[in-house]
């Protein structure tokens, strides 16, 4: 049976005691979610070098499994292999440059074949097959596997690097935790990307305090949480937060995990830009992939326990879908991110106000600052 971990329940333990709230005023910059050299720096400094998680495991839930990737401004590639093992290339033929694998879906099949000149591959990146390969004379078929990228499976989650050297250490600091919540036994029920008009630190910056939560979402799942009751703290360069919901406070010291994960919404904002929020019985994974200052792709995965079995299952996560892909992220978070890079591209704040239930937005920050500084 999973169980809690001591960051976790150390977390509730803070919320029984009223939770978090700091005791300075601090500010952010408006240039930093509008200056289109700001977001150069970014993808350069942070996006290029750093681990990102691309996908849930439960992406591809089979072996000789593969789907293409835009998002992060090269055509990526993600399969597993026919060993279970999870690979990141880049969706590029090695013959003449031909994207290999095209579209967004999910494909099946233990050899990926070129549409252009019919070059094979399979899943782990091998070539496999040449037509006429007696007019290659020499040809090392060896030295012809897809471009790989660093890639790990921990926890749960697909993780990448565009950098040879990137350290997953942190990455895998995450794995207790995850492994709590059974998030590699999940299944994905749905997926969506959302296009936000938005700088992509101000969707972060949503998931990174309560203090909106019965005000932006009073219609939505406002209803469901204590207002402002909520702690975080740090694992490596990632947040993990603990927001009280509406129930009884005794059931934040429970010892049950079931009992516990009523009571508390965690959320996990894993830097740079992906956040993980388990509900009590079903997790949201969301994926933020900068295209410009004031632009940002989400892909929202909705991952549940097991695959519906019957029609009124299907329906119950039907409806959670439609609550909080469309009516909690997309029509209040996504819409409010939107509201505010209008706002603040009219050049009238200089910089914008944390207070001390929005801590988390100033590590954050922080975090984004000392990379860009180095």
């Amino acid at each position: 049976m999973n169980a809690p971990t001591e960051g976790q329940r150390a977390l509730a333990a803070r919320l029984a005691a009223g939770g978090d709230c700091a005791d300075a005023v601090t500010y952010v910059a408006a240039a930093a979610y509008t200056d289109p050299g700001r977001h150069l720096a970014e993808r350069t400094t942070i996006f290029e070098r750093v681990p990102l998680v691309i996908a849930p495991s439960a992406l591809l839930p089979d072996r000789n499994m593969a789907v293409p990737h835009d998002g992060f401004g090269k055509p990526l590639l993600i399969t597993r292999d026919a060993s279970g093992d999870i690979h990141v290339f880049l969706n590029v033929c090695r013959h003449r440059g031909t994207r290999l694998v095209e579209g967004e879906a999910c494909v099946k099949a233990p050899r990926l074949v070129c549409p252009y000149h019919a070059w094979a591959y399979a899943t782990d990146g091998r070539l496999a097959g040449v037509p006429r390969g007696d007019s290659f004379p020499g040809l090392d078929k060896a030295a012809y596997g897809l471009h790989e990228l660093p890639s790990r499976e921990i926890g749960g989650l697909i993780w990448f690097a565009f950098d040879a050297g990137a350290d997953f250490a942190d990455a895998e600091a995450l794995a207790p935790d995850f492994a709590a919540f059974d998030l590699a036994g999940h299944h994905l029920f749905r997926r969506r990307t959302h296009d936000v008009p938005s700088n992509w630190k101000l969707v972060m910056d949503a998931f990174l305090e309560s203090y909106h939560l019965s005000r932006l979402h009073a219609d939505t799942i406002g209803k469901f949480f204590k207002d402002g009751v909520a702690a975080a703290d740090t694992i490596g360069v990632h947040q993990r937060s603990a927001v009280g919901r509406a129930a009884e406070d005794a059931a934040l010291g429970a010892s049950d995990w079931a009992v516990l994960r009523g009571a508390i919404t965690f959320t996990y904002q894993m830097f740079p830009g992906t956040v993980l929020a388990a509900s009590p019985d079903y997790i949201n994974l969301m994926v933020l992939m900068p295209q410009s200052e004031s632009r940002v792709l989400v892909e929202n995965f909705m991952l549940i326990p097991e695959a519906p079995a019957t029609d009124k299952a299907r329906e119950h996560w039907e409806r959670s879908w439609a609550l909080l892909d469309g009516g909690v992220f997309g029509a209040e978070d996504f819409r409010a991110a939107a509201l505010c890079q209008q706002g603040l591209a009219s050049g009238s704040l200089d910089r914008i106000t944390l207070g001390g239930l929005e801590h988390g937005i100033r590590v954050f920050h922080d975090q984004i600052e000392a990379r860009l500084g180095d």
